[in-house]
């Protein structure tokens, strides 16, 4: 038997298995800033990159990409900051500088949220790793799909609709 627990933002099965079917809501360590995402994530991936491991202080940083027209920051109001440049905006809570999303300029089809924000993150096993170049020897996922660099575009759409059958 499956029950709906709206709150979670998820379908949660008394087996422990989470199913992506509603609303998510999310917020930095302190609370002061919250987001909602409206839609299935597009994919999950770890991120081994040397600004990754910087921002997140740890081996790698967790991403859900969202769709960009489902997610929306719904109370305080998230500054810049990391590594600003032109290309990759990140946001962080201005009071307890929790690193919360990322928007790459010109892609407006996707957000990277960091996925442990969310209430209900038992779902987020991460799809792919990228970067893992610069992996630390013992860490390990269990990640499906593992790439050097980043993804080249033409894999995206495969790996996408492969993420997706994972949630099904």
């Amino acid at each position: 038997m499956t029950t709906h627990d709206h709150s979670l933002g998820s379908t949660v099965d008394p087996t422990g298995d989470t199913r992506l079917d509603h609303t998510m809501t999310g917020q930095c360590r302190c609370g002061q800033v919250h987001f909602t995402i409206t839609a299935r994530p597009i994919m999950t991936a770890a991120c081994h990159c040397a600004g990754c491991q910087s921002m997140s202080s740890s081996a790698f940083s967790l991403t859900a990409m969202v769709p960009g027209a489902a997610f929306a920051v719904t109370g305080g109001e998230p500054v810049l900051g990391g590594l600003h440049g032109p290309d990759l905006h990140h946001f962080f809570c201005p009071h307890c500088m929790t690193w919360m999303f990322t928007r790459i300029e010109g892609i407006d089809a996707f957000v990277n949220v960091r996925p442990t924000l969310l209430q209900d993150s038992r779902w987020t096993t991460p799809f792919i790793e990228t970067m893992t170049k610069n992996r630390l020897s013992w860490v390990r996922t269990p990640a499906k799909y593992q790439f050097d660099e980043f993804p080249p575009m033409d894999q995206f759409d495969d790996l996408m609709k492969a993420f997706a059958a994972s949630l099904d």
